[in-house]
């Protein structure tokens, strides 16, 4: 595998973001969405309301980020280049299927993880400055942050296969995204009922969860690179 070929792809989806005004919108409104409402219900509540807080999980709930924001940026990905006729003078060069593919999941995966860990580092130090007397530390608990940082990039990965899976067997960009979102949904919906407690966090469900995360983002690389075919990609058959 060529690191040089893979980077050349990588970059190159890096200016198609910068010029993508819908990508940036993408990737700055759902992050808002999940910041503004913890934050709102965080900053209303009284100190009394500390130690009911601190055998809760609610943080968890921003694990929808990187759920959701690189499925939208992964669905695009292979789609979009077909309906701009950029696929087929990529495909037609030397650089080989996984080489294409590591590439097109990179790209998504850098901004998503690094906006995911930017928006709950800026939740943090909003509360830890402005909620009342012992939110702050009832929310931000060591178990918890650990936990946002390993499963930030188990989610995004898992996220990026379905969209490359799906924006491989699509011809819509619109529709590519959003059989994207939906095939992340339950990934967003286990996160939020985890943070609201309808689900017990032990520490055998979180490792259980990343390790299945871990099997499944290794699964899904290789059902992806089965599923590509590059004849069938430049001429557009499903």
């Amino acid at each position: 595998m060529s690191r040089r070929r893979v980077m050349a792809i990588v970059r190159k989806e890096f200016r198609e973001y910068r010029r993508n005004r819908y990508v940036l919108v993408t990737m700055a409104v759902i992050p808002v969405i999940f910041l503004l409402q913890p934050l709102v219900y965080t900053l209303a509540l009284p100190a009394a309301a500390a130690v009911p807080l601190s055998h809760r999980h609610e943080l968890l709930y921003m694990l929808g980020i990187p759920a959701l924001v690189p499925s939208m940026l992964a669905a695009a990905s292979v789609v979009t280049e077909r309906q701009q006729g950029t696929l087929e003078p990529v495909l037609t060069t030397p650089i080989r299927g996984k080489e294409f593919l590591l590439a097109k999941a990179l790209a998504p995966l850098v901004p998503a993880i690094a906006v995911s860990y930017a928006v709950y580092g800026l939740f943090v130090i909003i509360i830890e400055l402005f909620a009342h007397a012992g939110v702050a530390s009832a929310l931000v608990q060591g178990p918890l942050i650990l936990a946002q940082v390993i499963f930030t990039p188990l989610l995004a990965l898992w996220s990026i296969w379905v969209g490359i899976a799906i924006s491989t067997r699509s011809s819509d960009v619109r529709a590519a995204q959003q059989l994207s979102v939906v095939g992340n949904l339950p990934m967003v919906a286990l996160s939020t009922l985890v943070a609201f407690n309808t689900i017990q966090a032990t520490l055998g469900l979180a490792v259980g969860l990343a390790v299945a995360l871990i099997v499944i983002d290794r699964v899904g690389w290789r059902v992806v690179s089965a599923m590509f075919d590059r004849e069938r990609l430049i001429t557009g058959t499903r």
